[in-house]
């Protein structure tokens, strides 16, 4: 383990939650806490959604996203900002007739994805290069983006300088950015980051976790992340194997069985894996010497 494992931590994802949790972030005051809390328990990035504070689903309203964004850098705390642009790309096609979408359904423009990111400018945001069935409850989606929008994301990330963090959820997705950065849509050294364990997608195995290193550039940085259960043996495979790591209330609620979790206590228990391996955490600066980032104009 020659760098150091960033660590990220996604704080509250926009999927349904188990409203039994007992401290689930959901308005931006508590979203913007618990970023705090994870990068005072050691996390090197925090990786953002927003939520409706009625209906408590996710939002891609960008006051949301300005007022998590201000109240964390105006709190002192140090940590590298990555904000999801992952919304307005959910097609629930209507049973009766898949060639219409149900009222639900949520597919906008590139540049109204993007709209929290001209107004917040973090350092790093999410860019999901991915289509495929998925599954939250009852729900049956489409999660649907298309080529030509990527690209077009992809030019507005580079206008605004802020670091795409290609998501890639199996091996398709990998050679997609790989073309990304061969037509020049991506500056810098890329980085990805593999979603292990999402029904139809990537399995969370080591042997995905090699094989989708395999097909990135040698120049690459990457990461992989576990959801649920796996969270945590996807950290310590991750690590081992030279990647950076991701841990959160996004993808897992639980300390163990029934156990509800904090972000910060899962971003303490990462930290421990990753030492006790060998290994060492960034610090959010060093996490920005890694990936060739400048902080932002505030």
């Amino acid at each position: 383990m020659n760098r150091k494992t960033i660590l990220t931590c996604a704080v509250s994802g926009n999927a349904p939650f188990n409203p039994k949790h007992p401290d689930f972030p959901v308005l931006p005051a508590d979203i913007a806490r618990n970023c705090v809390e994870a990068a005072k328990a050691g996390a090197s990035v925090v990786h953002i959604h927003v939520r409706d504070p009625e209906t408590r689903l996710g939002s891609r309203e960008p006051k949301l996203f300005r007022e998590v964004v201000d109240r964390i850098r105006q709190s002192g705390v140090d940590i590298v900002i990555n904000l999801t642009c992952g919304h307005g790309a959910f097609f629930l096609p209507d049973p009766e007739d898949e060639s219409r979408g149900l009222p639900d359904s949520d597919m906008v423009p590139a540049a109204e994805r993007m709209a929290h990111l001209v107004d917040c400018l973090p350092e790093i945001a999410s860019l999901d290069i991915t289509t495929g069935n998925q599954e939250e409850g009852p729900v049956q989606f489409v999660y649907l983006n298309t080529t030509r929008t990527l690209r077009e994301m992809a030019r507005r990330f580079q206008a605004l300088g802020v670091k795409p963090e290609l998501e890639v959820f199996s091996a398709g997705d990998v050679l997609f950015g790989n073309q990304l950065l061969a037509e020049g849509l991506v500056d810098g050294d890329p980085l990805y980051q593999m979603v292990l364990g999402v029904k139809w997608a990537a399995p969370a195995t080591v042997e995905t976790i090699l094989y989708q290193k395999g097909l990135m550039p040698a120049n690459a940085h990457w990461a992989a992340f576990g959801i649920g259960r796996m969270q945590m043996p996807m950290v310590a495979q991750a690590a081992l194997l030279g990647g950076n790591v991701r841990v959160g209330l996004e993808d897992n609620l639980y300390l163990s069985r029934g156990v509800f979790a904090t972000n910060a206590q899962l971003v303490e228990r990462a930290m421990n894996i990753v030492t006790q391996i060998g290994g060492e955490v960034a610090t959010p600066a060093e996490a920005r010497a890694q990936l060739g980032l400048a902080r932002p104009a505030r």
